[in-house]
């Protein structure tokens, strides 16, 4: 199967480098230039993967990024956010949105056509398993359904959610979710992560021996 992509972005030469190499991979491109255009284009050729640029004039990315999930056939397509605004409030925004990875500018290709890779090999698994954090509301959902999590578990996955791909150290953990005065043990830590696991799936959180625990989207 050819996996269809729509890149969606308001700069030229944007669409025309990300074009070219995805098209060399072998995927079918389609494009738009706009946020009105992509929910049309998107609506007729069924996407697997929009690469939806997040600041463009006239209808953002972020609204672009709601009004595709409000499409009948669209509620589980893969969006891939690009934006120059890397800040973790920012990246959390996207994912608010709808968004199920965050690729900050400037686009480096390897990254961006191994997370391409990613996400097209999980449509392929057959799995959704889309989570999504309202951190206004601090909720959680899972494929639209709202999941429990106990304060500390909301804390550790919002920290591995907002930098997907980034590995963070049991040090770095105790620090940003228990606090550095805090005595906490590993087998706290690994109590927490499994139960994560237990509640957005196994697929989401991916351990590496000796460094640490990383979110894949």
């Amino acid at each position: 199967m050819k996996h269809r992509i729509l890149l969606v972005d308001d700069e030229d030469d944007i669409l025309e480098f990300l074009g070219y190499n995805l098209l060399k991979a072998g995927y079918e491109v389609s494009i738009a230039r706009s946020g009105d255009e992509a929910l049309e284009v998107a609506a007729l050729i069924h996407p697997h993967l929009i690469i939806l640029d997040r600041m463009m004039n006239g209808m953002d990315g972020i609204e672009t990024c709601r009004r595709l999930r409000e499409i009948k056939g669209l509620e589980h397509v893969m969006i891939l956010f690009l934006s120059a605004l890397g800040e973790e409030h920012e990246q959390v925004e996207g994912y608010d949105a709808g968004a199920d990875d965050y690729i900050a500018k400037p686009i480096r290709l390897k990254v961006l056509m191994s997370r391409v890779a990613a996400i097209l090999k999980r449509i392929d698994a057959g799995g959704h398993g889309r989570v999504r954090i309202d951190t206004n509301l601090q909720q959680v959902f899972l494929d639209g359904v709202q999941i429990a999590l106990t304060r500390k578990e909301y804390r550790l996955l919002l920290m591995l959610y907002a930098h997907p791909g980034v590995f963070y150290t049991r040090e770095q953990i105790l620090e940003l979710v228990w606090g550095g005065d805090v005595m906490v043990g590993d087998r706290t830590i690994d109590v927490h992560i499994r139960k994560l696991r237990q509640k957005i799936g196994d697929q989401h959180i991916q351990t590496f021996k000796g460094v640490g625990y990383t979110f894949i989207p």
